[in-house]
C-alpha cells in the first residue's frame, strides 16, 4: 500500500491519508439542466480516484450528492411548462444517464437534497439553539461573525465576501455577510416542506453538510469538487458544520475549472458543451483522455483542438493493442508476464505509473509513463506482449481499459468484406487504381484496411 498525498486547498501543504478507511465527499450537480463537460471532470477524477485507491488496498467511500431543491431549478422547470419535482427527477435521470456513459461506474452513494430535509431541519435547529443562526422573516440565516475561524478556506477578509444572495433577503440579515439556511416559501414555488420556522425549503450550502455526515460521520478524510465552490459554498459547510460541533472534512481537493477561451464553463454564462454532445462528438474514451489529461488542480482548456489531440492519444492506443501480438487478454498475470522479478522496463514504468498517481494524484505524469511504454514497445526495446499487460493495468486505472478491447463487439457488415476481398484481387493484379479507390469506398463506409503480413484486416475509422 503506497503512501497517497493530496495538496489541501485550507493548509496549502501536500497531506497524506492517515487511514485505509477513505470517505470522499465530491459535490455534484445542480439538477435544473443537463450536465456540461465541465461539470464532468469532478465526477471522472473523484471517481477513478477512489478506484485507484481501492486498488492500492484502500477502502475508500465515495458520495456524491445531487442538489434537486434550488431556485434554478423553480426557475427552469416553469420555462419548461413543469413541475418542479417532474423536471428535478428528469434532469437526475438525465445526469445519472450522461455519467454512466463515462463507464466509470457510480459513486458509492448519490443522495438527493430532497431525500435530506429532516436531517437539514435537525442541524438549523442545531445552530439557533447554540445562536449561530437566527429566523427573520421566515428565512433562517447564519451569523457569520459568530463563526471566529470563518474564511479559513478562502483566505479572504470580510470586506472581500459577497454570499451571492438574492437581494430581497438583505433586508432579513443582520449582517450582509450572513447567509441563508433555510428560506421561507414563495407564492411562484410549487414545493415546501414544514420546519419549526414555518414551511420553506432548505437553502444551498447546508444540504451538502447533512449528507456529508449521513453518509461518512461526522469527521471523514477529504472533500471534494470544484474551485469555484471554495466559497461561498465549501467555505459556508465548514463554518456551519463545526459551529455546531462536527469536525468536517480532514483535507480539501479540489479541481480546477474547464475554460472556453479564458473564462470558465458555466451554465449560466451559456459558454457551455454538455457531456451528452462530447461523447457523441468524441466518444467515451476521449472524453475521459482529455479529462485527465491535465492535472485535476489545473484550469484545462477546452475545445476542438483540445479534443482531436484526445482523440488521437486515445487512437494511438487502440492501434497499439490491434497490433500487439498478446492481447491484454492473453491469460497471464501481469506479474507472469514480467516473470513475478518487478525488474522489468515495464515493471518499473508501472511503479513510476502509481507513484505519480499517489502523488496529488498526478494523471498527467502517469500517462507520461504509459506512452513511453508504448513508444518503447513500438520500438522494439520491450516485448508487445510484456507491455500490453502492464499498459492494461496502467488504462484500467484510469478509466481507459476498454482500449486493451479497440473492436470487440463490432461487426464487419458483408459489404465491406467483399469491398476488402475485391481490393485484394485488385493488388494482386496490379490493378492500384482500382485498389486505392476501393480503399476510398471503405473509408466512406466508415473503415480503414490495415495491411500486414498476416493479411488485410478492416478496423473502425477513429
Amino acid at each position: 500500500m503506497r503512501e497517497v498525498r493530496i495538496k489541501d486547498t485550507l493548509t496549502g501543504e501536500l497531506r497524506r491519508l492517515d487511514s485505509e478507511e477513505v470517505g470522499i465527499y465530491a459535490c455534484g450537480p445542480t439538477v435544473y439542466s443537463r450536465i456540461h463537460i465541465g461539470n464532468a471532470r469532478p465526477f471522472v477524477v473523484f471517481s477513478l480516484f477512489a478506484a485507484f485507491l481501492r486498488s492500492e488496498g484502500y477502502r475508500p467511500k465515495l458520495v456524491v450528492n445531487v442538489t434537486d431543491i434550488n431556485d434554478k431549478i423553480y426557475v427552469a422547470a416553469g420555462e419548461a411548462g413543469k413541475s418542479s419535482v417532474e423536471f428535478g427527477t428528469a434532469m437526475t435521470a438525465a445526469y445519472f444517464e450522461d455519467t454512466d456513459r463515462l463507464g466509470l461506474g457510480r459513486p458509492d452513494a448519490e443522495p438527493l437534497a430532497s431525500e435530506t430535509v429532516e436531517g437539514i431541519v435537525s442541524l438549523i435547529a442545531e445552530l439557533v439553539e447554540g445562536g449561530h443562526a437566527y429566523e427573520s422573516g421566515g428565512d433562517v440565516y447564519f451569523r457569520v461573525r459568530s463563526f471566529g475561524e470563518y474564511g479559513k478556506l478562502s483566505n479572504r477578509r470580510p470586506e472581500d465576501m459577497d454570499q451571492g444572495e438574492d437581494a430581497g433577503s438583505a433586508s432579513l440579515k443582520e449582517d450582509r455577510l450572513d447567509f441563508a439556511l433555510w428560506k421561507a416559501h414563495k407564492p411562484d414555488e410549487d414545493t415546501s416542506w414544514e420546519s419549526p420556522w414555518g414551511p420553506g425549503r432548505p437553502a444551498w450550502h447546508i444540504e451538502c453538510s447533512v449528507m456529508a455526515e449521513q453518509e461518512l460521520g461526522a469527521s471523514f478524510a477529504i472533500h471534494g469538487g470544484g474551485s469555484d465552490l471554495v466559497f461561498p459554498h465549501h467555505e459556508n459547510e465548514i463554518a456551519q458544520s463545526e459551529a455546531a460541533g462536527r469536525p468536517f472534512a480532514r483535507v480539501w481537493m479540489h479541481n480546477g475549472m474547464i475554460e472556453t477561451g479564458a473564462a470558465k464553463m458555466s451554465k449560466s454564462d451559456g459558454n457551455i458543451f454538455q457531456l451528452s454532445e462530447a461523447l457523441d462528438a468524441y466518444g467515451r474514451e476521449a472524453v475521459v483522455a482529455y479529462l485527465i489529461s491535465g492535472h485535476y488542480r489545473q484550469p484545462l482548456a477546452f475545445g476542438e483542438e483540445q479534443m482531436e489531440e484526445a482523440v488521437a492519444r486515445v487512437e494511438r492506443l487502440r492501434n497499439f493493442f490491434r497490433e500487439s501480438s498478446v492481447g491484454a487478454d492473453g491469460g497471464d498475470s501481469a506479474d507472469q508476464q514480467r516473470g513475478g522479478s518487478g525488474e522489468s522496463p515495464p515493471s518499473a514504468r508501472l511503479e513510476r505509473f502509481r507513484d505519480a498517481l499517489a502523488d496529488d494524484f498526478n494523471t498527467p505524469k502517469a500517462l507520461a509513463e504509459v506512452f513511453e511504454l508504448v513508444g518503447e514497445a513500438n520500438r522494439g526495446e520491450v516485448r508487445g506482449g510484456e507491455a500490453a499487460v502492464v499498459l492494461a493495468e496502467m488504462l484500467g486505472l484510469v478509466g481507459l481499459g476498454s482500449l486493451t478491447q479497440p473492436d470487440q463487439g463490432v461487426q464487419t457488415d458483408e459489404a465491406a468484406q467483399r469491398l476488402m476481398e475485391e481490393r485484394e484481387e485488385a493488388r494482386a493484379a496490379k490493378d492500384f487504381g482500382r485498389a486505392d479507390a476501393l480503399r476510398d469506398e471503405l473509408a466512406g463506409m466508415g473503415w480503414e484496411v490495415r495491411d500486414s503480413a498476416g493479411g488485410p484486416t478492416l478496423v473502425p475509422r477513429a
